[in-house]
């Protein structure tokens, strides 16, 4: 019995091996067409594949898709900062450069004041509550900087030294003039003689100096370029002042009013020239002396 189980069972595995192998080669065959069972299980393994692909499909593409936004976040904050970065370059690049046209410009107007000997300094306080009115440089008395000196930017003059230190010097600004404070002046006119006045003054309202004293039948135009003319004895001839805007009689009807727009910024100063009129004095004693003899 025992004997005759084992060639059974032997049977059916040779048969089974058979059969296996029979399928194997009609499986690989050329053929045109698949068998039905074959068509069956290719369609059950398609469809299982693509149950089984889809969700994992789904969770690839939302891996990436997260990825690529963690990504794009962290280089739009990278671009954020460089961004941030390149606006505080420009921003310095051009506080440089118009610090450094100041600078040229000033040492270009200080080449031109042949007459006169010009103190470079640079403007190193001004108060907030007299912002308008006066500033301190950081040249003085040891610098060859002395009280009533004119001062003034490479646009033009902005006030003169109320006092000085050793070191320091204090600025009393144009827009901080009352009538204690005068400046000889003369008007430029094309085609006409120069017509004569005192900037006694500033406008508050409408930030313009006051041009006073103006005789009625001058006649000014607006534009009309206003300089110091050295009578007064304080500041330097040929300084340049301002343009006159509008003129107007003064309220007893006897002289013309002058607003004139100031040449320089004054509430916009960082480099300043002051201007020692001894040169300018020697000269005119040379050539007074000169014409007596």
């Amino acid at each position: 019995m025992p004997s005759l189980f084992r060639r059974k069972r032997l049977m059916v595995v040779l048969i089974g091996f058979i059969v296996l192998v029979a399928l194997i080669g009609f499986s690989i065959r050329d053929r045109d067409s698949l068998s039905t069972p074959e068509k069956f299980l290719q369609d059950t393994v398609g469809w299982m594949q693509t149950i089984i692909h889809k969700p994992v499909s789904i969770v690839d593409n939302t891996v990436e898709n997260v990825q690529n936004m963690l990504e794009v976040y962290e280089q739009n904050q990278v671009l954020k900062a460089r961004l941030s970065e390149y606006k505080g370059v420009i921003k310095d690049n051009q506080r440089l450069k118009n610090d450094n046209e100041e600078l040229r410009n000033t040492i270009e107007k200080t080449e031109a004041l042949n007459d006169y000997s010009p103190i470079q300094a640079t403007v190193i306080a001004r108060s907030s509550d007299r912002w308008f009115e006066q500033m301190t440089i950081n040249k003085g008395e040891e610098h060859g900087v002395e009280k009533d000196m004119a001062v003034m930017t490479s646009d033009g003059l902005v006030g003169k030294i109320k006092s000085a230190g050793a070191f320091h010097s204090t600025v009393q600004l144009l827009s901080g003039f009352d009538r204690s404070n005068k400046i000889s002046s003369w008007v430029i006119r094309e085609g006409q003689d120069e017509a004569f006045g005192l900037i006694e003054g500033y406008d508050d309202e409408t930030g313009r100096l006051l041009l006073e004293g103006i005789k009625l039948d001058e006649e000014l135009k607006e534009g009309d370029t206003v300089i110091s003319s050295g009578l007064g004895g304080v500041f330097p001839s040929d300084l340049r002042i301002g343009t006159v805007e509008e003129v107007v009689n003064d309220q007893f009807g006897l002289t013309k009013t002058a607003y004139v727009e100031p040449f320089a910024d004054l509430f916009d100063i960082n480099h300043v020239i002051v201007v020692d009129r001894t040169m300018e004095s020697i000269e005119n004693q040379s050539q007074s002396e000169g014409d007596e003899s």
